[in-house]
């Protein structure tokens, strides 16, 4: 297939959305065999895992995997030696057509909303990896989309489905600590860069077809040891920074306990932007309107890099921050969920005759895969991953303005006050890909 050919299918499917109305609504995929034949696009690091743990489920047949890393989609490939390989997931999708019945996108994030969006325009459900989109603007596109089509999806939380974190949802919501007021979390990771713009130029490995890894980002020269295949998560036109890639774990059992919707503003405290990479350390602030868990309206605090733990709080005795976690300030009490494990509450002595709830035990990719067959549904679809998305990557935006508050129209997907923000709320997709 051209590259023309390999273009103009893709806007063609990517970009559907004004005819929503006329698609049709799939929620069971027609079985073969009795079989889910899935294709995989990226099949390497987290991919991988990705591809596993989808095969382990008795129903599943992988009828395709793709890969820009030849090395990497042999690897996938010699796991499951009936499947079709490809490099480009546009020709596999395109070619493929209703030989595969789902598909998983486990790229770098730059990346997931174009892969997405193209299956869900074929009838295709999509298991993608976090954090859903690169862009704000996707995270609506892709949850409209979804939502139009009837189709099953997840968003790759994991630990979503985990018992310690379906516990700790139930305790707040079940008024164990009262109305929360206060949110803080944070990871002490660093998937950031505070350097300058990278002027050496690499010759490309054999094994990498380096146009298809940039896909829909502007061009620019390799880097050996810059963006494939571990630190495109520290740069701003590929990966989401330690906010997104591990806030997007950490805010989700928050966000689904308190049932918080748009926040009304975000504000960052971080070095000034250099266009080059995400900040190395960062205090991230957001207020949310108040629902039924929280007070008139939420404060929520995120720290990342050498800022996390939070080192200014007057915390209860005997609690000592975990290196990653949340902490819920709640009008009865202080719940503390590590990442990952059971919360703690806090004044010990009040509730030391506390009965914690009993929760089921769902494997996550085996949940879609269940949705997929018309057996349940899954807990992180797009209708849920798509609005937390889009307010965590607010306070991706936000790091481009430190110490200025983005007030936010999430209903029109503007900044309100400071214009010049909103042309990163979207992103122009590269012509010539």
């Amino acid at each position: 297939m051209t590259k023309k050919l390999l273009r103009r299918n893709f806007l063609k499917t990517s970009a559907g959305l004004a005819v929503m109305g006329t698609l049709p609504r799939q929620s069971r995929a027609a079985l073969v065999n009795g079989k889910l034949r899935t294709a995989h696009v990226g099949v390497g690091g987290m991919g991988s895992a990705d591809l596993d743990q989808i095969a382990s489920h008795p129903q599943v047949e992988v009828a395709a995997v793709c890969d820009v890393d030849a090395g990497r989609l042999q690897g996938g490939a010699g796991r499951h030696p009936n499947a079709k390989k490809f490099r480009d997931y546009r020709e596999m999708i395109s070619k493929l057509g209703d030989t595969i019945d789902a598909v998983v996108v486990s790229t770098p994030d730059h990346t997931h909303a174009p892969a997405s969006l193209m299956a869900l325009n074929a009838g295709k459900p999509v298991y993608c990896q976090k954090p859903l989109t690169h862009e704000v603007s996707e995270a609506r596109e892709m949850r409209t989309l979804s939502e139009a089509k009837g189709l099953p999806t997840q968003m790759g939380i994991q630990v979503h489905s985990a018992p310690a974190y379906r516990r700790a949802v139930k305790m707040i919501q079940d008024g164990a600590i009262g109305k929360v007021s206060h949110v803080y979390a944070w990871s002490a990771k660093n998937w950031g860069y505070d350097g300058g713009a990278f002027n050496r130029v690499d010759p490309v490995p054999t094994s990498l077809d380096w146009n298809l890894w940039i896909g829909t980002a502007s061009m620019r020269p390799y880097h050996g040891s810059v963006y494939h295949p571990g630190n495109w998560r520290k740069l701003i036109d590929f990966g989401t920074g330690t906010l997104g890639d591990m806030g997007v774990h950490i805010f989700d059992t928050p966000y689904d306990a308190l049932a918080l919707t748009a926040p009304n503003w975000a504000e960052t405290t971080c070095r000034p932007p250099t266009g080059v990479g995400h900040p190395e350390r960062n205090i991230v602030q957001y207020e949310f309107p108040g629902t039924d868990f929280t007070t008139d309206t939420l404060i929520w605090t995120w720290y990342d890099g050498a800022d996390a733990p939070p080192k200014d709080l007057d915390l209860p005795a005997g609690l000592n921050l975990p290196g990653q976690g949340s902490l819920f300030m709640g009008e009865e009490g202080t719940l503390l969920l590590p990442h990952v494990g059971e919360a703690r509450l806090f004044p010990e002595e009040r509730f030391k005759d506390y009965q914690r709830p009993e929760v089921p035990n769902n494997n996550h990719y085996h949940q879609w895969v269940n949705a997929c067959l018309g057996e349940g549904k899954t807990s992180a679809d797009f209708s849920y991953a798509g609005p937390l998305t889009e307010a965590l990557l607010l306070g991706v935006v936000a790091n481009r303005f430190p110490g200025q508050r983005l007030e936010w129209d999430a209903e029109n997907l503007k900044v309100t006050n400071v214009p010049e923000a909103n042309s990163l709320i979207t992103h122009k997709y590269r012509e010539d890909f």
